[in-house]
This record gives C-alpha cells, sequence and structure tokens, in this order.
C-alpha cells in the first residue's frame, strides 16, 4: 500500500477530528449539551454513527460516546516515510473520518452554515430515501457515483455527468477544486440538479460526502434488515449490493484522501483524474481500491469497470439521450416549445391488442400536423395509440402495459410526461424540438422499450400519433367506454374468484427475508405492484421476482391462510417465516422490506390501529416516527400488532379483515384521511356505518398526538372500536 496515501488520509482524519470537535464544543456552547440533533425528517438517527456503532445520537451531549471512539480509530503516526503493507491503520483512520464529518454536518444544522440553501440540499430525508431507495432494489438504478471536486471546465463537466445519466446512475455530489464544485459547472451548463435528475448537490464542502454514504447505510437499516451496530453486515451489505464509487476530480488533499478511505470500507472504490498513488491489488473492493490518471473521456467506463458494475444503455433512434435518469426531468412553460393535453388540449393514451394480421411491426403514422406548425410554447392534441399483438397476450395486461406509456416516454431528454388514459399531459423543451425531436419519436420510444421489457408477451407493435383536434376527441369518446369496461371488469376480481397469487421477491436483494403475496384484494406493500402487474411480470419474465402461487387448500379463511401459499413463504424465506396472513396484522402478518407505502400500528388502550404515510414526517400517537417505526417494521421482520403495507390495502375489502377491518382505524394524518376519503366511506357504509360520521371520529395530529389523547378523542366521538374485543 502506498506511503502516501496512508499517511494524507491518517493527516486528513486528525484534521477533521479537531474540526469535528471545534464545531461540537461551538454547539454546545450556543445550543446546550442536551439539545436535540438529527438530519431533518430522518428517523436513522445519525445514520453511519447509529449503522457502525449503534449509537443513537438523539442530542448533542450523546457525541461525547461517539469522540471516544473516533480517538480510538485514528492511529498515532501521520509521518509520510511510514510505510504499511496492508489497509488496516488507513481504513480506521477511514472511519473515523467519516464519524467526524457526520458530527460537522449535524452541529451545521444547529449552528450553520446551515447544509441546505437553494442549491446544496443536504441530507435526503425518509421520504427521498424511501422514493428513490427503491430504485436501487428493482435495478432502474444500478448505483451511484460520489463525486468530489470539480472537472476541468464546463464542457468536460457536463459530458460526465450526461454519461452517468446515460447509465442510469445517481451522482452524488460534494466538495469543490479551485473555487468552483462539479455541481456548479453542471447548473452552470444549463443542467437540472436535483433528485428529480438524478443529479445530487450535498454539499460545497468535502464533509457533506457523508450523505452518500449515509444513503448507503440507510439502505443496509432499511432495505436489508442490518442491525444497528452490526458494522460487518452493514460494509459486507453495501459492497455486495450497493453498487457505488468515488470520482475525484481535481487536486486530492489530505481530507478528501481520509473520506475516500472512508469509502473503501464499504467496498465503494476512489477512481481520479489526477496523478495520485494507486492501490491496485484487490481485497476490501471487489477490484482495484483506489485507480488514478484516468483521461476525462475514459473515466465514466473505468468507475464501471473497477466497482464492477453491468449496465446496459438503451439506444433508440432518437435524437436525444435515453435513460431513466431523466424520468424526472422539468420542462418549465419558458422552455417548453410544445405541449398536449394536460386540460389544455384533448388526448388520450391507449393501448389496444389486435390480430396479428391487423399490426404491421414498427409501423409508426402521425395523423395531423407536427411540432414544427406551432410556435414555441404553442399546444397540440394528441390521441397516442398502440397497437400490440403477442400469443401471450391477454387483454389483462393492455391497462399494465398502457401505464408504461408514462415511464417509458419520460425517460428521453427533454421530453416530460404525466398522467395516464384521459388525463395524460406532455411537453417537448425546445432543446430537443432543436435536436429534431418530433412527434414520431414517441412512436420509436414506445416501439422499441415495448420489444425490449415485454418480448415475452408482444411480438408486434404498431403506434399511431394522432394530433388533429376533431379525430382525438371522437377516439377519445371510444376509449372512455374501454376505461370504463375494463374498470368494471376489475371491480370485480377478488381473492376468492382467482385460485392464484402472485409473488414478489424483487426487494429479496435488499431484504433477503421478505416475499410479498400479491392477491386481487392486497396489492404489493410497495403500492407499485397490484395481482395484474404480478401476472403480468410472469408471462413477460417467468423466472423473475413474480412467480404464480396457487392458493391450494384454505386452513383459515379469516386469517388468510393457504397451504401452498405457507410452502411458498417458507421455501423462499429460507424457512424463516414458516406462514403468512394475508388478512391479519396481529397472527402472523406479512413481512415488510422497507418500500412499503403506509405503517398500521396497533394503540392497545384504544382498541384500535393508527395508520401512518412516509409523507408524514412528524411523531405518531405510538411514540414513533415512521422511519423509527420502519426500523422495527422493515428488514423481512415478522412484527405482531405492526404492518408495512400499500394505500391501496387501506381501502380493500380485506384490510386487517381478521382483525374487524377499517373499523379499528382510530388515527390517520389528516392529508391521508382526506386522500383515501371516498373509498373509506364506501367501505364504512358497507360496514353498517354512517360514512361521513366515522370519518369525524378517526383523530388525527390535529386532535391528538399521543395514544392518550387518541383514547380521550375516541372516547367522546364514540368510536366502533371501543365496542369491539380485544385485538390481542
Amino acid at each position: 500500500m502506498s506511503k502516501i496515501i496512508a499517511s494524507a488520509a491518517i493527516r486528513g482524519a486528525h484534521n477533521l477530528a479537531k474540526e469535528a470537535e471545534e464545531i461540537y464544543n461551538k454547539a454546545v456552547k450556543a445550543k446546550g449539551a442536551d439539545c436535540e440533533v438529527s438530519f431533518p425528517n430522518t428517523g436513522y438517527f445519525i445514520p453511519i454513527i447509529y449503522s457502525m456503532t449503534g449509537i443513537a445520537v438523539e442530542k448533542l451531549s450523546d457525541f461525547d460516546e461517539v469522540f471516544v471512539i473516533i480517538k480510538g480509530l485514528l492511529p498515532d503516526f501521520v509521518d509520510d516515510e511510514m510505510w504499511l503493507p496492508y489497509l488496516g491503520p488507513t481504513l480506521d483512520a477511514g472511519m473515523a473520518t467519516l464519524f467526524a464529518e457526520e458530527i460537522i454536518e449535524a452541529c451545521k444544522y444547529l449552528v450553520g452554515p446551515n447544509p441546505v440553501d437553494d442549491f446544496w440540499l443536504g441530507a435526503a430525508d425518509d421520504v427521498i430515501m424511501r422514493e428513490r431507495g427503491i430504485q436501487f432494489v428493482d435495478g432502474t438504478a444500478p448505483g451511484f457515483a460520489a463525486i468530489v471536486g470539480a472537472a476541468p471546465d464546463v464542457e468536460t463537466a457536463v459530458a460526465i455527468g450526461r454519461k452517468l445519466q446515460e447509465r442510469s446512475l445517481y451522482v452524488f455530489m460534494a466538495a469543490s477544486d479551485k473555487g468552483t464544485s462539479f455541481a456548479e459547472q453542471l447548473a452552470e451548463g444549463g443542467v437540472q440538479l436535483g433528485w428529480e435528475t438524478r443529479l445530487v448537490p450535498f454539499g460545497r464542502g468535502i464533509t457533506s460526502a457523508i450523505y452518500a454514504l449515509g444513503f448507503a447505510s440507510r439502505a443496509a437499516l432499511s432495505f436489508g434488515g442490518v442491525q444497528p451496530g452490526d458494522y460487518l453486515r452493514n460494509l459486507l451489505y453495501n459492497k455486495n449490493r450497493v453498487f457505488a464509487f468515488v470520482m475525484a476530480l481535481g487536486e486530492v488533499t489530505d481530507e478528501w484522501y481520509a473520506t475516500a478511505a472512508g469509502a473503501i470500507n464499504y467496498g465503494f472504490p476512489t477512481i481520479a483524474d489526477s496523478d495520485i498513488p494507486e492501490i491496485l491489488p484487490t481485497g476490501v473492493c471487489t477490484y482495484e481500491h483506489v485507480v488514478s490518471n484516468i483521461p476525462h473521456d475514459k473515466i465514466v467506463e473505468k468507475c464501471i469497470e473497477v466497482r464492477g458494475l453491468k449496465i446496459k444503455v438503451s439506444e433508440i433512434a432518437i435524437p436525444v439521450a435515453y435513460s431513466p435518469a431523466f424520468e424526472g426531468e422539468r420542462i418549465r412553460k419558458e422552455d417548453m416549445h410544445c405541449e398536449f393535453g394536460g386540460n389544455r388540449t384533448p388526448a388520450f393514451e391507449w393501448f389496444n391488442t389486435l390480430d396479428s394480421s391487423q399490426v404491421e411491426d414498427g409501423r409508426i403514422e402521425v395523423i395531423g400536423p407536427d411540432v414544427d406548425t406551432v410556435e414555441p410554447g404553442g399546444q397540440l392534441p394528441l390521441g397516442i395509440v398502440v397497437e400490440g399483438t403477442g400469443r401471450k397476450m391477454q387483454s389483462d395486461f393492455e391497462p399494465v402495459l398502457e401505464r408504461q406509456v408514462h415511464t417509458l416516454i419520460n425517460e428521453a431528454q427533454g421530453v416530460w410526461h404525466m398522467g395516464q388514459r384521459d388525463i395524460n399531459w406532455a411537453r417537448i423543451s425546445k432543446d430537443a424540438f432543436k435536436a429534431g425531436f418530433r412527434i414520431e419519436h414517441f412512436g420509436h420510444i414506445l416501439h422499441a422499450m415495448y420489444h425490449e421489457k415485454y418480448s415475452n408477451i408482444i411480438d408486434k407493435v404498431e403506434v399511431k400519433l394522432y394530433t388533429e383536434e376533431e379525430q382525438v376527441v371522437k377516439l377519445r369518446d371510444k376509449v372512455r367506454a374501454v376505461y370504463a369496461e375494463r374498470d368494471k371488469r376489475l371491480a370485480g376480481m377478488t381473492d376468492e374468484t382467482v385460485d392464484t397469487f402472485y409473488s414478489c421477491t424483487l426487494c429479496q436483494s435488499f431484504a433477503p427475508d421478505h416475499v410479498c403475496v400479491i392477491t386481487p384484494e392486497r396489492s404489493g406493500l410497495c403500492g407499485a405492484y397490484s395481482w395484474l402487474d404480478g401476472k403480468a411480470a410472469y408471462e413477460i419474465t417467468p423466472t423473475g421476482a413474480n412467480q404464480p402461487i396457487v392458493k391450494g387448500a384454505v386452513i383459515d379463511g379469516t386469517l388468510g391462510q393457504w397451504e401452498k401459499v405457507n410452502e411458498f413463504i417458507s421455501s423462499t424465506t429460507q424457512g424463516k417465516i414458516a406462514q403468512m396472513s394475508a388478512y391479519s396484522m396481529i397472527t402472523d402478518p406479512m413481512t415488510s422490506c422497507g418500500c412499503f407505502e403506509c405503517i398500521s400500528a396497533i394503540l392497545p388502550s384504544t382498541g384500535g390501529i393508527m395508520i401512518v404515510n412516509r409523507e408524514f414526517t412528524e411523531m405518531t400517537p405510538c411514540g414513533m416516527k415512521f422511519s423509527t417505526l420502519a426500523g422495527t417494521v422493515g428488514g423481512g421482520n415478522q412484527t405482531p400488532g405492526f404492518i408495512g403495507h400499500s394505500r391501496f390495502y387501506i381501502g380493500s375489502k380485506k384490510f386487517i379483515s381478521a382483525e374487524g377491518g377499517i373499523q379499528r382505524i382510530v388515527w390517520m394524518p389528516a392529508a391521508l384521511k382526506e386522500s383515501m376519503r371516498e373509498v373509506l366511506i364506501e367501505r364504512a357504509k358497507e360496514a353498517g356505518l354512517n360514512g361521513e360520521e366515522f370519518l369525524d371520529k378517526i383523530a388525527d395530529e390535529t386532535k391528538a398526538i399521543s395514544e392518550e389523547e387518541v383514547l380521550e378523542f375516541i372516547s367522546g366521538a364514540g368510536h366502533p372500536a371501543l365496542e369491539m374485543d380485544e385485538m390481542f
């Protein structure tokens, strides 16, 4: 191992440890030792410290114990002449660095400078962690690049950033070089930054790099079931499941060396554009640890190679780049050349299955005027008709495939889309128009990507794009009748009307002991997979994460247990989970990974339950915030009295039906209650209650914060849960 790297990393670690002590003392003097400290709207305390040591830092004085650990990890020597043939002391210095940097960044939230401003984003909150973390689970985000420093110029920065986006990687940016940063260079080059575009500016200092590594630690805690303090499993989890690397651009300082040493602990190598000493033997990282002097036009490919990433880049015959990284790109009105739908013009989307003889594969027709007929900022109607055929196609797959129009179109650079059916809305940017993007390219995208993603069920795809208003309106009326018929058919599906459920083990890459069982009346807990989605996914990829589960004999119809389902659960979890109830949160509840939209938890004194959605970040009546609850429920745990689930499941007739269903709901956030108002009223009426009155009897954060306050409120309101049997 290079003595230069060792001595520089150790010096940098000492420097940052000293800086941490200074800002800590400043914070204690200004706020007091008992001042609460955290990264806002996160529930994993100070995540690297928490995941590695198990110390739950809640107030400033809790850092005292961490400083003892830092001092124990810091090697005494910082001599340039010191040479060791192994990484041990350098890795220890690196971990001490990460702890010190977390202390520095946490204290900045108290005494400044605030890590968050109009440009820098600081720590990712738990809502972002769920939304973005699931992309690392399902493979739409193969990994992340932690970029420190700056490229030699704006053009080079933009080229590197775009290459990383095209490969669907997240880019986490920190530190600066020669007075600027990579993030600032991208902004100067007109590139949109933020979580939506996967280009995330954490902070201008090197200490903000801990937000990237904290994201990795939180992934292990949230999705992987790694317990706080189990540092070895945490590090191995990240090495084997979170594919990340450090790209160092510019002069590498002692503090950069120290931070890179911390990243190496996770199995994340460093690739640099400067001529720094290399560490080429494998060991902690999958391949090399430090690789240097890489030209800018080769550095992205080299990073991917060294980290061992396998990335497929979609190539489509369109004049703009194409990648999931562009899915969150925004196109403001002033940047728009043309828009479609969005209540501005009539629009719709329809996937229609036809006989093979009626479909000419690859045929794309634009029927009506194109975007070059309107002035910048103009509008056109748009009817998108995708006609598909295949030997394995079924009419039930049509709505599943139709919903993909949103995702597939959105992944083109300079194109924005939202909504579905006849409430869709799309825009083409001025830059995309100048690059040559036209309406026909919607067809090229859909033809290519339906074949790439759904080749198991689709043999041929033809796309018709209507832009003449009278024809769009006429077709929309026809298509609305199709939508209504679909809804009627799907509404009639129940768990009893099918003999097969579908599994989803997509999250087992992050949570090995978890498996979702998806039924017509209980969607996947992430909300992204319905029973039809599972059925379609199995037809598309028979060996994939969604497998059919023949129900078999009923063991207990009230709980929702079936012989073959339990056998599948036991086999898929290697015997850890022997049985699962689809309709109970008390007896053998379904496990959770960490992707759930909501958590239900029992409030024993009330005879009922609370439901909290991920977007609600305040304290709940059970004494835990959502993120703390997530640590209890997630990671493949089966915890009686707690379940993770989708929003859809709340409105299901089977929602904890073994315990009495929605009549057990005594508290939920006001925003969630309002969003579920209509379906909750409908379910209440089915239970013989006055729907509006029942909703008013459910407490929210404006009425009650503690369990005692919930009990007081529902007692005064006469909530039906008070008359029900105890849940346990």
